[in-house]
């Protein structure tokens, strides 16, 4: 295979998606030629900074395939790790064109960039002016400055664990890691428009939860979002919340607020991603460390928890990073970029590949039920549905490489409504044969399973109770 004068081969291709250019295995080849060194900082939230290197080619002849493959690392960064300035060591023409793709006018006063939903996104979620920084000498590139946190596997006293689910809210009293009671109640938080209906529930569940222990000694959220500390600074649950500063004030500081209620009013809590949380309760019931969770659903989530059993406090918004570079790839809806990967790891990946594979699907139906139907046929063992999720399977199995150059993982959890019956059974085969065959010292150090029973012993709500470090429960 041959793209931007990098040759590069790849034995496994998906048979509904013969376009497909996968971004791994082509940044591997490219790296073995390349002998220029840069650097890229991101900068996000209190001044943490992640620093990585790499090389590029640095000649006329190649300065195309140069500016694809940093502007495909800086996307991945900001996707996987989040922030609002990146600076660019070593490639001064390379980061002058990105900075003329990351604009976004607001109020439309002017023409936007190429890559405008991702300043428009990192500009909400930290509150800050977005920029690419051109540093023209190694003075003005800043230091690493960053380290994971350690947050959950906490199981000592009394403790509070809630599932904010965009239909249904789960809590759970825990003592000592055991659940003394759990409850599941319906709410609509995505269809409301005023705060307070979501920090009423919310404050209800904790008291449900509350009354069934002698004390609270923390409480921990696993919550759909994007969170700076406790605060969800996007989220699908506040979704119909206007955008006014003051209101979305209330939002930011609903859990601490909520929390507030509880005993004296100085209960620790600790919100965290879903994504993040379910890579925790996967660890926690492996006993293991370097563990990723993908689930695929409506969309791709994603969470990690790295050697040291810590979450990284990144984005891993993993939906929104590249994984195929062929430029007829499916554009994602909302970020308007092509080749990301809610278009190859949710159900929109089967809905996209089912009419190359001969089933005509009903437009009239919603996304869910369209899966569910190639679901039924890959049950009856149709041949079309299998074809499906074998290229689901070889997407997965190139795209586990990548994923292997921007996080250290072992044990990779793949779940979610795509990954159920046989389909999710074919996936994971193909996926596990191609890298085998592709990757075979990757395939070595890497699991890539479904969760077991194993792993599903914790629950949601039971390791976002582990969360806070808290003192014990006399």
């Amino acid at each position: 295979m041959r793209y931007l004068g990098i040759d590069f081969s790849v034995k496994n291709m998906p048979e509904l998606d013969p376009g497909y250019i996968p971004l791994g295995p082509w940044m591997r080849a490219y790296l073995q030629g390349a002998s220029k060194p840069i650097s890229i900082a991101v900068e996000r939230d209190k001044g943490k900074i992640t620093v990585r290197h790499a090389k590029i080619y640095g000649t006329p002849d190649m300065a195309e395939a140069d500016f694809r493959f940093v502007e495909r690392y800086v996307k991945f960064l900001l996707w996987s790790i989040g922030g609002f300035r990146v600076y660019i060591l070593g490639a001064d023409d390379i980061a002058a064109r990105l900075a003329k793709e990351y604009v976004y006018f607001e109020n439309g006063e002017g023409e936007n960039g190429k890559r405008w939903f991702d300043v428009q996104f990192m500009s909400d979620v930290f509150e800050n002016g977005f920029e690419i920084v051109t540093c023209t000498d190694a003075s003005a590139f800043p230091k690493e400055n960053d380290a994971s946190v350690s947050v959950g596997g906490h199981m000592e006293g009394c403790r509070i664990g809630f599932d904010a689910g965009g239909s249904d809210r789960k809590v759970s009293a825990v003592i000592d890691g055991k659940t003394v009671y759990s409850e599941e109640v319906v709410w609509h938080p995505k269809t409301q428009a005023d705060p307070q209906y979501h920090f009423e529930e919310i404050v209800k569940a904790f008291q449900t939860a509350a009354s069934k222990m002698p004390r609270v000694d923390g409480i921990g959220v696993s919550s759909a979002g994007v969170f700076i500390g406790n605060a969800p600074m996007v989220s699908s649950l506040f979704i119909k919340v206007p955008r006014e500063k003051e209101v979305r004030k209330l939002v930011h500081t609903v859990f601490d607020r909520a929390a507030a209620q509880i005993g004296d009013g100085t209960v620790p809590i600790v919100v965290a991603n879903d994504g993040d949380v379910t890579a925790l309760a996967g660890a926690m019931g492996l006993g293991a460390t370097a563990v990723m969770g993908m689930a695929m659903g409506t969309s791709e989530a994603v969470g990690y928890v790295d050697q040291k059993g810590n979450v990284l406090g990144w984005f891993n918004e993993l939906a929104f990073a590249p994984v195929d570079l062929s430029e007829q790839a499916m554009m994602d809806e909302w970020s308007y970029d092509i080749g990301v990967g809610c278009k190859y790891f949710s159900q929109d990946a089967v809905i996209k590949l089912a009419p190359a594979a001969g089933i005509e699907l009903d437009e009239g139906l919603t996304p869910a039920e369209k899966l569910k139907v190639v679901q039924d046929l890959m049950e009856q063992n149709d041949p079309r549905a299998v074809k499906i999720f074998e290229s689901i399977g070889v997407y997965l199995g190139h795209t586990m490489q990548l994923y292997s150059m921007f996080y250290d993982v072992e044990h990779m959890i793949v779940l979610g409504r795509v990954m159920s019956g046989k389909g999710g059974d074919t996936i994971l085969a193909e996926c596990k044969r191609v890298m085998a065959e592709e990757y075979p010292e990757l395939a070595q150090k890497m699991v890539v399973m479904l969760p077991d029973e194993k792993t599903r012993r914790v629950g949601q709500a039971v390791a976002a109770a582990s969360l806070p470090e808290v003192a014990g429960c006399k």
